[in-house]
């Protein structure tokens, strides 16, 4: 299926390909900590950071504000400074997502924030700067069981979850319908979406080449009636039964806006 090339973010699962494009053109080494030699060189507190320049905000506000667009999600751990930035700062990059049509959604309790495309109240479309390109059926199943392991590993009081490579496969495995024989080909998808996920920055890489930890920013991200949404499909997919739903104590965020079930259907072999 092609991507779909419409509003941005009408659901956190969706790839935002602008991200990817930006990755082209703006150094991924810089996005953490910064670039050392600009910070030696640049008044951090001066608007005015080359000839001409005719902005507002200071480098730190414009390199938060950058990363916001870059990146799918930043958290408190993985981009520290920008989150310190966003935090002091909310207001005004939130003011400067709102100039491009976008809207700022931040998870507090586990320090993440993202982007999505803003909506009308009275339903018109606005310009966009983003569009979908869906995850695959495989990457929306590792994205489903991340899920459920990190909540069961922070419910049983862990700090930090991880998980192993081959898990994961056999998670992906598991819900291969019973008339599928190219398994060879079903495991090299299953490995490929791994490594997509982790791309995408929700699964982080340790010492250990198959071993991974799980990032906070995949609850938020994936609000959990579009979890239970997600298996439905791929359940009725596979021809088998609809599982139940999971419980929860809180409502997670989504976007609500009553198509997560038919891009549930999109997520079955769709890549940005």
């Amino acid at each position: 299926m092609s991507a779909e090339t419409d509003l941005a973010a009408e659901s956190p699962l969706t790839h935002d390909v602008a991200d990817q494009d930006l990755d082209q053109d703006l150094d991924p080494a810089g996005d953490q900590v910064g670039d050392p030699v600009a910070d030696d060189l640049i008044d951090e507190r001066s608007v005015s950071l080359w000839e001409g320049d005719e902005g507002g905000l200071e480098y730190g506000q414009r390199h938060a504000l950058v990363t916001l667009l870059k990146q799918r999600f930043i958290s408190a751990r993985t981009h520290p400074r920008d989150w310190r930035v966003l935090v002091e700062h909310e207001r005004v990059l939130r003011g400067r997502l709102n100039d491009l049509f976008l809207d700022l959604q931040i998870d507090r309790e586990r320090e993440v924030a993202w982007k999505r495309q803003a909506t009308s109240e009275t339903g018109s479309r606005f310009p966009t700067l983003l569009y979908d390109a869906a995850w695959s059926r495989e990457e929306t199943l590792v994205l489903v069981h991340l899920r459920d392991r990190l909540r069961a590993g922070v419910a049983g009081g862990d700090a930090r979850v991880f998980i192993d490579r081959d898990d994961i496969v056999d998670h992906v495995a598991s819900f291969r319908p019973p008339h599928a024989t190219d398994e060879a080909g079903d495991e090299k998808r299953a490995r490929n979406a791994v490594l997509s996920v982790m791309k995408a920055g929700l699964l982080i890489p340790t010492a250990a080449e198959d071993r991974f930890e799980i990032s906070e920013a995949v609850e938020p991200l994936l609000p959990l009636e579009l979890l239970a949404e997600l298996l439905a499909a791929l359940q009725r997919a596979n021809g088998t039964a609809q599982p139940a739903a999971e419980e929860a104590d809180v409502e997670l965020f989504g976007d609500g806006d009553g198509g997560t079930e038919g891009r549930a259907a999109e997520h079955q072999g769709e890549r940005a």
